[in-house]
């Protein structure tokens, strides 16, 4: 299997990033530390690579009624520079994937895909497209991308400082939109107002040989702010806390919306807008949405120190399982361990007592509502 890097594979180095392979791709999971880069994004800001994810466009007359069929939301309903995040369902309601779709013009979206299923979006697509016979195609444009993220309170004035063309725009920006602006030294970037840690941030979409540049400048920008760069372990914890899914974990072939609380991206075009023709998976979410789902994504906090990881049994008082941990960790911002798990339907009230089996022992947590931390809290 060929391992990818990102264009900014020597910053990394160079920055002294511990570097590992995922989804198939060199990636910087730490540089400073975990801790100090969780509290930069949420004091400060955060400075992320993420080119391992996946831009797939798709252009065409009938863009829009092709992505209204191959995804649960109604993507023909986004306006001009909107985003939308959505969900791919197999016809039997489970997730291939979840994305966020941006619409850049009339006919053309971005579909930015999970690093490990973006080539299975891409053929999903494809075929869709195929099936209903949509004026539109699908083209592959993962490696001609970088993808720069900020995130934290300090977003907004260190990407807005970056700008020679459109740091009004950038301040203008509303949550889940985006727009065209020129970054110091020419360099043309599609900068979205979006983001995976439950803090404001913006995410830049600029061209892969300019990536180096947009890095460097954002730490220079962001030097005065508290920027600093992070990896994937602090993505990971930020988003935990934040109760953000995370495909392979909380999302896969074998949930559905409805199981993980996100049943309200699903647009069957009832009560939200005119009819909606049919979409692949709609028969078996219409089925789930009427009897109710089997199991539901709960959040659960502890009162010890023992954390729960993924696939860790959740049991009852006497030790039989009840569900099992889809993501766990020590939160660095409730000072408590955390976890996400699936239980049965009658068990996710808010302050249930459970447990978890952590290593043999029975750590107690209790069911809270999700996200564990807002910004603003």
């Amino acid at each position: 299997m060929t391992t990818h890097t990102s264009p900014l594979h020597a910053e990394h180095v160079a920055d002294g990033a511990t570097m590992v392979d995922f989804a198939g791709w060199q990636m910087p999971v730490r540089y400073s530390g975990d801790i100090a880069e969780h509290e930069a994004v949420r004091t400060a800001a955060g400075l992320f690579d993420l080119s391992h994810m996946g831009e797939l466009m798709v252009r065409g007359t009938d863009a829009a009624a092709a992505l209204d069929y191959a995804f649960v939301g109604q993507m023909s309903r986004v306006p001009l520079w909107g985003a939308r995040y959505t969900m791919m369902c197999a016809s039997d309601g489970g997730v291939i994937d979840d994305v966020i779709v941006y619409r850049r013009d009339w006919d053309h979206f971005m579909v930015v895909a999970n690093a490990a299923n973006r080539a299975a979006v891409r053929d999903e697509l494809q075929g869709r497209i195929g099936e209903g016979g949509h004026d539109a195609s699908v083209e592959d444009v993962t490696h001609e991308i970088a993808l720069v993220a900020i995130q934290g309170p300090a977003a907004e004035s260190i990407t807005a400082s970056m700008c020679e063309l459109g740091a009004d725009d950038i301040h203008a920006l509303k949550y889940y939109k985006a727009a065209n602006v020129l970054l110091d030294g020419g360099i043309h970037t599609f900068a979205a107002r979006t983001g995976y840690t439950g803090e404001d941030g913006f995410e830049l979409f600029v061209p892969a040989d300019r990536a180096r540049d947009v890095w460097r400048l954002a730490m220079d920008r962001g030097d005065s702010a508290g920027l600093m760069p992070c990896g994937l372990a602090a993505r990971d914890s930020l988003r935990l806390e934040a109760g953000m899914p995370l495909y392979g974990h909380e999302l896969s072939h074998d949930t559905n919306p409805f199981e993980a609380g996100l049943g309200r991206i699903v647009s069957f075009g009832r009560d939200d807008g005119p009819p909606r023709g049919d979409f692949v998976g709609r028969a078996a979410l219409e089925q789930v949405r009427d009897i109710g789902a089997k199991k539901t994504l709960v959040g659960l906090v502890g009162e010890g120190r023992r954390s729960p990881r993924t696939g860790y049994p959740v049991t009852d008082a006497h030790d039989n399982q009840l569900g099992i941990v889809t993501s766990g960790a020590p939160s660095p911002t409730l000072g408590r361990p955390i976890a996400m798990a699936y239980v049965p339907p009658e068990l996710a009230e808010p302050g249930t007592a459970v447990g978890v089996d952590v290593r043999g022992r029975r750590e107690a947590m209790k069911v809270v509502p999700l996200p564990f931390y807002t910004r603003g809290d």
